[in-house]
Parts: structure tokens; C-alpha cells; sequence
């Protein structure tokens, strides 16, 4: 028990310790990113396929459940990077995110990951109020309906496809959400293609080999990531939910 309490104290409160904490839940967060991405191609096919998914989730205990997991994860994720930032600054002025290396290409990056971390978590408030606060949350209040920002529009909050056609193709305010979208989805990159292989470090899984080709790899699932969840944004604007991919792709 004793032993237990020394390494709970030192997790806590030691920097290695939060560095740990915040990779952990980083790793997590970016499986959750992959989990919403699958959901997102889903809705560039079929809008009804989206909307089964959608109610397979919607108000039930284990997405409920989850979905406070989630939250926690970008808490943590997030005062804990607060926490070591303020640290490093403390300890050695400007130069905030102490790794052992910091190779070419990723210098800004590193440098700026609680900037970048606040626009993320800036825009994730903006994106629960479009979709989260209108569906899980209005569904767990008892609400069958819910009218969207143009005052008329009424839907089920398992319509998520209805959601992601206002928000993003019908509404007068389409175009705006796409661009603070696609910016969101760039501040996301950066934030990866630094923080992905700098929790593979923290965690302890690479070594001289491996830095290199995880560095990499962070590039590639950065890309992916935030490359796609551009892509399909845009054909969202351009289309909407479920419309016709090829058409929307060759407009790109």
C-alpha cells in the first residue's frame, strides 16, 4: 500500500510523471480521433448509415459512459499540459516543451503546443454546442426535437445527418464553418505531428532506430487524421451528407 501511494505521489506530482499522464491520455484522444473519422466517412456514403450509428450511440448508458471518459481525457490531457508548460517556463524561461531532441521540421510545433492545444479545445467547445449539447445532451433531457439556429428547423437529435447538412451545406452560415473547420483540422496536425511521437517518447517506446521512423510515422497519422477530416468536411459543404462522393470529390 505504501508502495502504491509512492508511485500514485510520484505520478502525480513528479514531471516525468505528468508528462506520462498527459502522453497517455494524448494516445487516447487520437484513437478517439480515429473512432470519429470512421463515423465521418460513414456519413459521406449513407446518411441513414450514419444516423443508425448515431442512434446506436445517441442517450445510451455506455455512450453516456464513454462519453464522460472522453471528457476526462481532454481535461487531463489539457490541465496537465498547462501544468507542465508553466513549469518548463518557470524552470527555464521560454523554452517550454523540455525534450531530450527536437528535430528539424517540428521546431515550431513544439514550441507552441499550448497555443495550439488552446485553439483545439476552443474549437471542440464550438463543435459539442453544433452537435453534442443538440444531440446526447438534448436526448438525455427527454427532448424529441430540437431547433436548430435558424429558429424553424426542427429535427430528431439522432438526425445527425440533418445536423451535418445545416451546419455544413445548408445553412447561410455553411462556408464560415468550413473554413474555421479546415483551420481547426490544421491546428490539429501540428498539434500531432508533435505531440504523437513525443508521447511514444515520453512512454518509453522508441529508442535512437526507432525516433526517427516515429517521427515519421507521426507525419503520416498527423496527415491522415486531418487530412481526411478536411477532405470530408469540404465535401459536406459541397454536397452534403450521403450525396454523390464522385461528384463532390471532382469538385475538390
Amino acid at each position: 500500500l505504501n508502495n502504491l501511494n509512492y508511485y500514485l505521489m510520484w505520478l502525480l506530482n513528479s514531471s516525468i510523471g505528468k508528462k506520462l499522464i498527459m502522453s497517455i491520455t494524448g494516445l487516447f484522444l487520437v484513437f478517439f480521433l480515429l473512432f470519429h473519422l470512421s463515423m465521418n466517412v460513414a456519413a459521406v456514403f449513407s446518411g441513414e448509415a450514419y444516423n443508425m450509428i448515431c442512434s446506436l450511440l445517441g442517450a445510451n448508458w455506455y455512450a453516456v459512459a464513454a462519453t464522460l471518459v472522453l471528457a476526462a481525457g481532454v481535461v487531463i490531457h489539457f490541465v496537465y499540459a498547462l501544468l507542465l508548460t508553466l513549469q518548463n517556463r518557470k524552470a527555464r524561461g521560454n523554452d517550454r516543451y523540455a525534450i531530450n531532441a527536437r528535430p528539424k521540421g517540428v521546431e515550431w510545433a513544439s514550441q507552441n503546443m499550448l497555443v495550439l492545444g488552446i485553439i483545439i479545445v476552443l474549437f471542440m467547445i464550438l463543435h459539442f454546442s453544433q452537435f453534442w449539447y443538440k444531440m446526447m445532451f438534448a436526448e438525455l433531457l427527454g427532448n424529441h426535437m430540437v431547433t436548430l439556429c435558424d429558429g424553424v428547423t426542427s429535427v430528431s437529435p439522432q438526425d445527425g445527418a440533418a445536423f451535418i447538412n445545416y451546419y455544413f451545406h445548408t445553412s447561410s452560415l455553411a462556408a464560415l464553418w468550413t473554413v474555421l473547420y479546415v483551420v481547426w483540422y490544421v491546428a490539429l496536425w501540428f498539434h500531432l505531428t508533435h505531440g504523437f511521437w513525443s508521447a511514444i517518447q515520453t512512454i518509453g517506446w522508441s529508442n535512437t532506430i526507432w525516433m526517427n521512423r516515429w517521427i515519421c510515422i507521426s507525419k503520416i497519422v498527423a496527415t491522415v487524421i486531418c487530412g481526411l477530416f478536411a477532405i470530408i468536411t469540404i465535401i459536406f459543404f459541397l454536397n452534403g451528407v450521403g450525396g454523390d462522393c464522385a461528384a463532390a470529390c471532382a469538385g475538390l
